[in-house]
């Protein structure tokens, strides 16, 4: 049994013979360096062989091009020819696209599965309305935000400040339209608003998208209204819909095709 004090002992004087036969023979120790070296290249050589991952680059945005070339306000030759969409003509539309007329506000509640509540939204505003209430069916209420969009999109390559299209009226049910007929001379028994398909917009004002008051008046509603009408124009020739320029309401009388 050997003790710890002989197992020391005899560690301490192998060490001090392999000292000194390195002393005595400096080459193996260099030959041994040698082959260390060999075998840290061999392998550094071996990782510069294999395949690396692809480094993980971050996409940069795309440089916009500070020159922003604005595009012209042409507007339309002339509204009247532009916009001659008579009721004769839209209540045809109305007819195959909307409700059946509606009676009175009572009748109006129980149409919902018919029609869409339509409100003030990113696209456009819906004015206080005391003659008719805002629902249309489906297929009008996306015209109606196509339009905004179109709009909004149209102020912006143009370079006119944010404005809202404003619609002034939207379903009439048969009562509104007695009530109007006593003072509005233009208003029919048989308007396309009762069918939920037709909706107004006014020309001669618009509401400000959280703008300054000072860039409101870089604006004049001539302009808004020029801009309206290319996109108007557009709906009507891709045959989106019917419409009527009326002079004495000051709106565009809009009705779903």
């Amino acid at each position: 049994m050997i003790t710890k004090n002989q197992y020391l002992s005899g560690f301490a004087g192998i060490v001090v013979v392999l000292a000194l036969f390195r002393c005595i023979n400096p080459s193996v120790n260099s030959s041994q360096n040698e082959k260390i070296v060999e075998a840290v290249d061999s392998v550094q050589t071996a990782d510069s062989v294999k395949p690396k991952e692809p480094a993980v680059t971050v996409s940069q945005p795309v440089a916009v091009s500070p020159e922003f070339k604005k595009h012209r306000i042409l507007s339309v030759p002339s509204f009247k020819e532009a916009f001659p969409d008579s009721q004769s003509v839209q209540e045809v539309a109305a007819r195959r696209w909307g409700v059946k007329p509606v009676a009175n506000r009572a009748d109006a509640e129980h149409r919902k599965k018919e029609l869409v509540y339509i409100e003030s939204n990113p696209y456009f505003h819906v004015d206080k309305m005391a003659r008719s209430i805002p629902y249309l069916v489906p297929r009008a209420a996306v015209l109606l935000n196509d339009i905004g969009r179109a709009f909004l999109d149209s102020l912006y390559v143009k370079g006119v400040p944010f404005h809202l299209p404003i619609v002034t009226s939207v379903l009439r049910t048969k009562e509104d339209v007695a009530r109007l007929r006593q003072y509005n001379g233009n208003a029919t028994e048989n308007s396309c608003h009762l069918f939920g398909t037709t909706f107004d917009i006014c020309y001669n004002r618009y509401q400000t998208v959280s703008a300054p008051d000072e860039q409101r008046r870089k604006v004049q509603n001539d302009t808004l209204k020029w801009v309206l009408s290319e996109v108007l124009r557009d709906m009507r020739q891709q045959e989106r819909c019917y419409i009527k320029y009326e002079v004495k309401q000051g709106c565009f009388h809009i009705t779903v095709r």
